[in-house]
């Protein structure tokens, strides 16, 4: 019984780390997303200022 329990231990070991790297794929790619939403929304929103001011213009 203890090479099993050897191996039991092995696999959650692994299991645990293998959360642990997914969990900081994850944070670090929400982190980006999330980055790239606010350009996109600072971007389309300086674009509506400036095409209100071409409007505004003509």
């Amino acid at each position: 019984m203890g090479a099993a329990s050897k191996a039991g231990d092995l696999l959650f070991k692994a299991f645990v780390g293998g959360l642990g790297v997914t969990t900081i794929y994850l944070t670090a790619t929400f982190s980006v997303n999330v980055y790239r939403g606010l350009s996109w929304h600072k971007a389309q929103s300086k674009n509506e200022k400036e095409g209100s001011v071409v409007q505004q213009e003509e």
